[in-house]
């Protein structure tokens, strides 16, 4: 999210907005207020007229809202210019929402940025009949534990590529820090764009091409749009709001995207496809020939869902591997009992497979901690309430936005010891899982909207964390000590590191060509 004093401060045109919005500050005494409504509210901060609580949520808002939610509890509302937020922050009212209540709370409310970007789309689509169509449509034809499993040697190869790279850069930079977070992002990347289309674009150049693409997407959907903000000001949108760039971001990612589907089609056409393995591309042009699956899967919905699976299975992977490797270098006794399990298991002159990383307790307890303490999406994509409802005791009326703060619930005392503390030790011998039931660790989310692809970017995590650590020794570039190392987050709909992360990798082991 962007800070609206920032857009202000940086841009003349918004300074004359603001100016004009002062003309309106009357209007907002007369329009419907929540609180004046209804006195069984959640408890809420005070607020300035017009602009609400903006002003009190920093450049972090996950952890703006949690150090607001301490003093004014786990169910809270916010408002964030004219539009009111439920802000849910601890793990009962993240059940009741996600649980009890998840029908109601099911749909993602309208968003000028993504109604343009990601027309069609599953992530931020409105709950329905195309929704779900859509959903089973990822699910059933990419996400199935039978495709996940049929992308072992894809990943396999993009990691024995990562892999070379490493020691290549390691062997140029004689002892310098490598780039580890554009290594870890082009990995990431490198292993969706197979997935959904076939082929990576390392070999075409196009890979920083594909970055600038998703990082403008965060950035977009990260920011506070005017009509978001001010619905009676929606007007302004097109001058000052967000459409004009979403418009422009749009038509860039429609050529890469109506360039690759053309490519699969004229494949298909030339009967090219028999001896290729088939991909998302593949499946979603078949599909639109079903007659139960066609009508509503439009040329939109195609690219929507394949702009998710680019964005989506990039971040989350890059993120989760970014941080756990700086969490690893700054706490070496951690590392050292990481590689005991990898080395001790697989050996000296080999790499780590992903049915050898399935059976590392201790690795999957590092990743699991490290998606409680840096989950990708501190605040989990944004609901809406269908219907009134009672949550606590509190009404929570229809049409509202809801933010639940997983950053915060990782946090929460009551269901975590030392929860600061980067102590995978607390997920060995218990069952407290990311897949959606156990309330205190939802880095996926829960209820319908739970994240399809949990299960391929938790896999591919581990498998490339194990052969990290497996293959290389790591330290910290000269000079910097573990308390001088930086773990700021940057700001954004996604918690990448403030820094990049930069490493000494030194080989200790064998690098294989091939599996």
């Amino acid at each position: 999210m962007k800070l609206l004093a920032d857009l202000i401060f940086d841009s003349p045109p918004l300074s004359l907005f603001f100016t004009i919005v002062s003309l309106f500050l009357l209007y907002t005494f007369t329009k419907k207020n929540y609180s004046r409504n209804n006195t069984h509210l959640p408890p809420h901060p005070p607020k300035l007229p017009f602009v609400g609580n903006l002003f009190q949520i920093g450049s972090l808002p996950h952890q703006s809202l949690n150090s607001l939610s301490l003093k004014y509890g786990p169910l809270m509302l916010v408002y964030l210019g004219e539009t009111p937020y439920l802000i849910v922050s601890s793990s009962d009212m993240a059940e009741a929402v996600m649980r009890t209540y998840d029908l109601n709370f099911a749909s993602r409310p309208p968003s000028a940025a993504s109604d343009i970007l990601l027309a069609g789309d599953m992530a931020f689509g409105p709950y329905g009949r195309i929704w779900r169509q859509m959903r089973k449509i990822c699910t059933t034809h990419l996400l199935s534990s039978k495709n996940i499993h049929s992308y072992k040697t894809m990943k396999e190869e993009e990691i024995g590529y990562m892999m070379q790279e490493i020691k290549n850069q390691a062997s140029l930079s004689n002892g310098v820090a490598v780039d580890m977070s554009k290594i870890l992002y082009s990995f990431a990347n490198n292993i969706i764009c197979r997935v959904v289309s076939g082929k990576c674009f390392r070999d075409e150049g196009r890979s920083d091409l594909f970055r600038e693409l998703i990082e403008e997407n965060v950035a977009i959907l990260g920011a506070f749009s005017i009509s978001d903000l001010f619905p009676s000001l929606a007007c302004m949108e097109g001058i000052f709001g967000l459409s004009g760039k979403s418009k422009k971001h749009k038509i860039r990612w429609d050529k890469l995207l109506d360039e690759m589907i053309e490519l699969h089609v004229q494949r298909r056409v030339c009967g090219q496809d028999s001896d290729i393995h088939e991909d998302f591309v593949d499946v979603l042009l078949s599909l639109e020939k079903d007659p139960e699956i066609g009508s509503n899967l439009r040329m939109e919905n195609i690219k929507g869902l394949l702009l998710d699976m680019f964005a989506a299975g990039t971040d989350t992977t890059y993120i989760a591997l970014e941080w756990a490797m700086s969490e690893l270098v700054k706490n070496p006794n951690i590392m050292t009992k990481l590689q005991y399990e990898v080395r001790r298991m697989v050996g000296q002159n080999k790499m780590v497979t992903l049915k050898e990383a399935t059976k590392m307790p201790y690795l999957q307890a590092v990743v699991k901690e490290t998606l409680r303490l840096h989950p990708p999406g501190p605040l989990l994509l944004p609901r809406q309430s269908m219907e009134e409802c009672n949550i606590n005791g509190y009404t929570i009326p229809k049409g509202i936005r809801v933010l639940v703060n997983f950053w915060a619930i990782g946090r929460e005392t009551k269901s975590w010891e030392t929860p600061y503390e980067f102590k995978p030790e607390r997920f060995i011998g218990s069952e407290v899982d990311y897949k959606g039931t156990d309330f205190q660790f939802i880095p996926f989310g829960a209820g319908r909207r739970i994240c399809p692809g949990m299960n391929f970017a938790a896999s591919t995590v581990e498998l490339a964390l194990a052969n990290l650590i497996h293959q290389f020794d790591w330290e910290l570039p000269y000079g910097m000590t573990a308390d001088d190392f930086d773990m700021k987050e940057a700001s954004g709909l996604t918690t990448r590191k403030k820094e990049a992360l930069r490493l000494i990798p030194s080989v200790k082991l064998q690098l294989m060509d091939k599996f």
